[in-house]
């Protein structure tokens, strides 16, 4: 079965981390994802000047979309209990057709740890044996801490691009299963 694929809930563990669907109550560790993100980062992906998206928001949002329990999963820290981001993979139309995307977001606080590149492997390892052949990640080209994760778990950077003089340029990377 594909990685990702509706109804397929998915569990993955690492020394340090699960990777599991989100829980609604944690719709208060989405909210403070959005809270955190960059300047640069797109206003469409940030909180805007009415408050949204709210923590409710977010939690019908989890209750409704499947991405939060069979492709972005939560990052659960398995020594302390509490969710720290998400990692998983998604199709959002930009690359090539049956080529997911891994994604990933951290909580500022737990920057610097390892858990983004842990997860990622996590994640990578999943897609292999789920049958993808290649994955494909963007990231803004001023977002140097992900681009080096990135670069760890073996994803190598293209000559795609799209340039938007507001917020950045977005950089296309590629990793072989």
């Amino acid at each position: 079965m594909k990685a990702g694929a509706p109804d397929s809930e998915v569990a993955l563990e690492t020394n340090r981390l699960l990777l599991r669907p989100w829980r609604v109550a944690e719709a208060v560790v989405q909210r403070q994802l959005w809270a955190e993100r960059d300047p640069r980062v797109p206003p469409h992906r940030r909180i805007d000047g009415d408050g949204r998206p709210t923590v409710g928001e977010l939690a019908d949002s989890i209750r409704t979309d499947r991405v939060w329990s069979t492709g972005l999963l939560a990052v659960e820290r398995k020594a302390s209990r509490d969710v720290i981001g998400y990692c998983g993979l998604v199709d959002s139309g930009r690359g090539p057709v049956g080529e997911p995307e891994l994604a990933f977001e951290l909580l500022r606080r737990v920057w610097r740890q390892g858990y983004a590149t842990e997860a990622s492997w996590a994640v990578s390892a999943w897609a292999r044996s789920s049958g993808y052949a290649r994955l494909w990640a963007t990231v803004w080209d001023w977002n140097t801490a992900s681009r080096r994760v990135l670069a760890k778990v073996g994803f190598t950077e293209t000559d795609r691009k799209e340039v938007d003089p507001a917020h950045g340029t977005t950089l296309f990377t590629v990793k072989h299963l």
